[in-house]
């Protein structure tokens, strides 16, 4: 009998996607298990974003490559409305959208509508959706920012304001698209434990980075990315090394491992 745990977040075979005459991902295959938490390395222009934008159907890859498929969690047709509901995408463009003068918890709610803040004349609030907005503010510790306005706080506690947005319908898998841009080295240590709480609680990390002190110790595989094609994929331990990370950024790069974390140095 086939459970949830046997379906793959993603799998994806030989997608390739066009934009400006150029292959931004060229025949790129990757699939992801249901429990798995995965990074994916790139420098700038690699396609990792791009990927992204696949996962979320921004981007629609080239229909009549052999052997295309794009299955997420078993399914290749989706709602882009229910894609979202399953997908919790945070990003800095996001986050840019956000701050406004709607206060974190319109924000919390508005996950729900796939909106940027709530409009009584238009939009459904139920007791029971601002109870689970109220709950996931409590999970990560940010209630008390409940009726702050979005543009008085700081960027760490906007990201998380975010990220209770992401949450509030009970995303399977949360993606965090280069998530510590613009973020002092405090804010950055408050993302990482919460997006660790978040990943022990068993939902699904893929994180996009070009940044090694992103990746928590929950996620066990890292994915590298070059030219729009897979150019690494294994255990953590064994793609993060000098000699990986040098080809992949085009200069010298030193790996050093700091406890269950990961820096590079040019």
């Amino acid at each position: 009998m086939t459970t949830d745990k046997d379906i793959p977040l993603l799998d994806f075979k030989n997608v390739t996607v066009v934009k400006g005459g150029r292959a931004i991902l060229d025949n790129l295959s990757l699939t992801v298990g249901a429990d798995e938490n995965i990074a994916i390395i790139g420098p700038n222009g690699s396609g990792k974003s791009s990927l992204i934008k696949v996962m979320t159907r921004e981007y629609y890859p080239v229909a009549d490559v052999p052997g295309l498929s794009m299955n997420i969690l078993g399914e290749e047709m989706w709602n882009i409305f229910d894609l979202r509901k399953q997908m919790g995408i945070i990003t800095t463009d996001l986050q840019h959208s956000c701050i406004r003068d709607s206060t974190v918890l319109e924000i919390v709610i508005s996950g729900y509508f796939s909106s940027i803040g709530i409009y009584d004349d238009f939009f459904d609030v139920t007791v029971e959706m601002k109870a689970m907005a109220h709950e996931v503010l409590k999970f990560l510790g940010i209630y008390h920012l409940a009726n702050q306005k979005m543009t008085k706080i700081s960027s760490g506690e906007a990201r998380k304001a975010l990220i209770a947005r992401a949450l509030v319908h009970d995303p399977k898998a949360l993606v965090l698209d280069e998530p510590t841009n613009s973020l002092d080295m405090k804010s950055i240590d408050q993302f990482r434990k919460t997006v660790s709480s978040i990943a022990k609680a068993g939902k699904n990390i893929v994180l996009v980075t070009h940044d090694l002190s992103d990746i928590i110790p929950e996620i066990k595989r890292v994915i590298l990315i070059k030219d729009g094609k897979i150019f690494a994929d294994g255990k953590k331990e064994d793609i993060l090394t000098n000699e990986n990370l040098t080809a992949l950024f085009e200069v010298p790069v030193t790996v050093q491992k700091h406890g269950d974390y990961y820096a590079a140095f040019c």
